[in-house]
């Protein structure tokens, strides 16, 4: 459906709330960049509490918009969402990022008028979804077949992540398409006084760095992180684990550095919105054992970094962008074998320079300015 010439395009993005995540950074780097006369973004978020950046989406011109998620009561969260779209709207499209809950989302949108309805899938959690019991089955399902009958486009971060939410029987007439998270890359390439930054975070000058950027999630598997570290630990005394994220099992996480008796070695950096800065100032080597992954948005930073990159197998092949920076290995092989490769993968990437590595970056589809061109022609069409 095309939307014409008209002077601005208004959408309503939807999203559990804006902070620092993966999700997130990316609708953060689109709004800085989209032409915000000709496309109003605006966000209905489904919590009351403040987050980490909303104040700069305010400040471009954008509002929050809170519709608090009770899922035990969906029809006061339809009658609230009624009431914004009427308050706030009329919107032209609306862009939902909340996995299978879209096709709640979508539905009401097309009850309400809403021309171009897109559903965002940006992770492939297949893997968690097939141990669901029998009613979370049926949830998956009607809200899949809700998305195939009420979505007008479908995009998804990688091909595993289309095939997540997508792939449904009947499903025939959707447009999917890929739109590769675009990062920003000037933050890698201002100079950064690795010195300093080392000292802030209380990191001596010549230990060896592992780095993980990640909210504190099972998905994320820090246990098994951790056990790696502590194997690289006994090989190498200067080692230290920088963790930048914050989640709920920030407590459990800290219990098994005591128990594994590395709380000396372990910096909790909490959110941070200088990523880019600490990757290329602190981090030696990036480790990610994640469960699953839409795409590992994440690894493409690290990479831009000019960062070794060891991650498990399971996360999406797209994300491998600087080849001789990236390994991959298996969650069935020990921490012993990923402390090996962990300990050796910056020497072996070592005849590719930074510069390098942030240069092929620039030039792959996860360039910021290559995505937002492919978002806009997507909204224009």
């Amino acid at each position: 459906m095309t939307l014409g010439d008209k002077s601005s395009i208004r959408i309503l993005h939807v999203v559990g709330g804006m902070n620092r995540g993966g999700i997130e950074t990316w609708l953060m780097h689109i709004l800085r960049h989209i032409d915000r006369d000709r496309f109003q973004m605006d966000f209905l978020v489904h919590t009351n509490q403040p987050c980490a950046y909303d104040q700069e989406i305010r400040t471009l011109g954008s509002q929050i918009i809170p519709c608090p998620l009770n899922r035990l009561q969906p029809w006061n969260y339809a009658a609230n969402f009624r009431r914004i779209l009427q308050v706030y709207g009329p919107y032209d499209i609306i862009h939902s990022h909340v996995h299978h809950f879209s096709g709640y989302i979508l539905r009401l949108a097309q009850s309400s008028g809403i021309p171009i309805r897109i559903a965002h899938s940006h992770n492939n959690t297949s893997w968690v979804e097939a141990k669901a019991k029998w009613h979370r089955r049926l949830y998956l399902d009607l809200m899949k077949a809700w998305i195939a009958r009420y979505a007008t486009l479908g995009f998804g971060c990688s091909r595993q992540a289309i095939a997540d939410l997508f792939d449904f029987t009947g499903n025939t007439h959707l447009h999917r398409q890929i739109l590769y998270y675009g990062i920003d890359l000037t933050s890698f390439q201002a100079p950064v006084d690795a010195v300093a930054v080392r000292s802030e975070l209380g990191i001596p000058k010549d230990a060896f760095v592992i780095g993980h950027v990640g909210r504190f999630d099972p998905q994320k598997n820090h246990v098994f992180l951790l056990d790696i570290a502590a194997e690289v630990a006994k090989r190498e005394p200067k080692m230290r684990l920088l963790l930048v994220g914050v989640g709920s099992l920030r407590s459990d996480i800290e219990k098994k550095i005591a128990q594994l008796g590395l709380s000396d070695r372990v910096i909790f950096a909490g959110s941070r919105p200088d990523v880019p800065r600490l990757m290329r100032g602190a981090m030696d080597v990036f480790v990610l054992p994640s469960l699953y992954e839409g795409l590992g948005l994440v690894l493409v930073e690290a990479q831009a970094a000019g960062l070794s990159c060891i991650f498990s197998d399971v996360i999406p092949e797209e994300a491998d962008v600087v080849k001789p920076l990236v390994k991959r290995i298996s969650l069935s092989e020990s921490a012993s074998t990923w402390a090996e490769a962990v300990l050796t993968a910056p020497n072996n990437a070592s005849t590719l320079t930074r510069i390098d590595a942030l240069n092929i970056v620039e030039k792959s589809a996860f360039n910021i300015e290559i995505g937002v061109k492919k978002l806009v022609k997507a909204y224009e069409s």
